[in-house]
């Protein structure tokens, strides 16, 4: 009975504790259930509020739209009628035309059979005189032309001569005045500036303490600087100041480099030196490339080789009379391409003739021989083009037979070395220029005077008219260009100009 009772008690202690268990956990699930809702009920919320701006914000889209091609087609509908307002006026006037062809041929139909008549009536009365003159001369027809076509001969062999010599003076004077000015055109079209350069550099130094540790003790910086560098390091009194001197400006380059990397380090010491030239020989040998590079880039010369852009490079650490010859190469390019588009030529390869000109000036220290002809020897290595090496090899007319494209760069390097300020050179040569120039035209016979003008462009000579004619002028000038050609060096040319005046004076008593 007891147990009866203990197992009825803990069957319903059971019972109960399992309808506890779910009611709470119901309880817990209506709670979830209820968040869930509200989570639900935001987001759709949100979503609603999102589609609302989607939808406001496609509608915006799609007016913007429908503007921008309501625009668009008024725009091409105008264009249209335009075009079709065009083609209407151009077919009028072409039926105009039309009628007008139509009404001349129907004239010229007219006028055939009018010089059809008139012919008919010519050729009767030309038998009638031949007729004629043949019984009045005695002679036939045949013999009356042979002789007639003789005089005839003579007479256009007289007249072709001196049409020859006519024409011969006109193509000159106009070739002149062609040349004259299509020079003047590429003069005026380029305008470049020319840096000059000299053997000497100065590097500036933060205090005068500094001249003693580049000099070093006993003097082993400064020899261990000009030994690797190949540069004479000269110390005086300047203040703040140190100069480098080299006719190698590759080399003078490096030192100037070098040592202003030493002064910012402040470390100088034979061991630092050499560590600071190599790494300063690397940066000049980078910019050397990028010298060349830019230059090709510049002038718009594509498809060189490493090895020639290297020695273009070159060029810009070389002067000439002052003149940079990288500047001076490219200015050359520039020349030569705008004298090629005016003769017809293909202004590239005049391009490329021009920038690798001077090209040999990178070697020519190291080599035998002018720059032309090593320059010209150099391209041939890696130029496939023939024009290119023959412009290069006869830019100074060095060569037996000169082409077309040693003429143009000629012509070329002549204007970029003589327009004014593009060289320089020092006072005493170029006083001694002119004086050998007024020498040499001295030194003929029956010259009065001589007068160098225009900076040595131009020599001016006064004759004695009593010894020198008009012809003994023109004689006179020829021998004088050729003494001048082959005993004086000068940048550019020289104008000779012969004067003669006769003058007849008397007195009224």
């Amino acid at each position: 009975m007891e147990i009866t009772v203990y197992i009825s008690s803990f069957i319903i202690g059971v019972v109960l504790g399992g309808m506890v268990v779910f009611f709470f956990r119901r309880m817990a699930i209506n709670r979830q259930l209820r968040a869930a809702q509200r989570k639900a009920a935001r987001t759709l919320t949100e979503a609603r509020s999102e589609a609302r701006d989607v939808i406001e914000q496609a509608r915006e889209d799609a007016e913007k739209a429908k503007t921008s091609a309501e625009a668009d087609y008024r725009e091409r509908r105008s264009e249209l009628q335009r075009q079709e307002n065009r083609l209407l006026s151009k077919t009028e006037n072409l039926e105009r035309k039309l009628e007008s062809v139509a009404q001349r041929e129907r004239g010229l139909a007219t006028r055939e059979k009018t010089l059809e008549t008139a012919k008919n009536q010519l050729e009767e009365a030309k038998n009638k005189q031949l007729k004629e003159l043949e019984l009045i001369s005695g002679m036939s027809s045949n013999e009356a032309r042979e002789a007639l076509l003789e005089r005839m001969e003579v007479e256009m062999q007289e007249e072709a001569s001196r049409r020859l010599r006519e024409w011969e003076i006109k193509l000159k004077a106009e070739a002149d005045i062609k040349a004259q000015d299509i020079l003047t055109q590429t003069i005026q079209r380029n305008a470049s500036e020319i840096v000059s350069e000299t053997t000497v550099v100065s590097v500036p130094l933060p205090s005068d303490e500094m001249k003693g540790r580049l000099i070093g003790r006993e003097g082993r910086n400064i020899r261990a600087l000009e030994q690797a560098t190949g540069v004479d390091l000269i110390v005086d009194d300047t203040p703040e100041a140190v100069t480098l001197s080299s006719f190698d400006p590759v080399r003078r380059e490096i030192a100037r480099n070098s040592l202003n990397k030493l002064i910012l380090d402040g470390r100088i010491h034979p061991a630092r030196i050499e560590e600071v030239v190599k790494k300063a020989e690397e940066e000049v040998e980078a910019e050397i490339i990028s010298a060349g590079e830019q230059a090709a880039y510049q002038v718009g010369v594509h498809g060189l080789r490493p090895e020639l852009i290297r020695l273009l490079g070159r060029l810009k650490y070389r002067t000439s009379y002052g003149q940079n010859v990288l500047a001076h190469s490219v200015e050359v390019a520039f020349l030569a391409g705008m004298i090629a588009s005016e003769l017809g030529a293909n202004p590239a390869i005049a391009k490329k003739a021009g920038l690798l000109h001077d090209i040999g000036k990178a070697v020519d220290r190291e080599v035998e021989g002018t720059h032309a002809a090593i320059g010209a020897d150099l391209v041939k290595q890696w130029e496939k083009s023939p024009e290119v090496v023959q412009g290069i090899a006869e830019h100074h007319l060095e060569t037996a037979d000169v082409s077309t494209w040693g003429f143009l760069v000629s012509a070329a390097d002549a204007i970029s070395s003589a327009r004014p300020g593009a060289r320089r050179e020092s006072l005493e040569n170029y006083l001694k220029r002119l004086n050998a120039l007024e020498d040499i035209a001295n030194s003929f016979p029956g010259v009065d005077k001589s007068y160098a003008i225009q900076a040595g462009r131009e020599i001016r000579i006064l004759v004695k008219p009593d010894e020198i004619d008009d012809l003994g002028g023109m004689r006179l000038a020829r021998d004088i260009v050729k003494k001048i050609e082959e005993g004086l060096e000068y940048p550019g040319q020289i104008k000779v100009t012969v004067l003669r005046e006769t003058r007849a004076v008397d007195y009224a008593k």
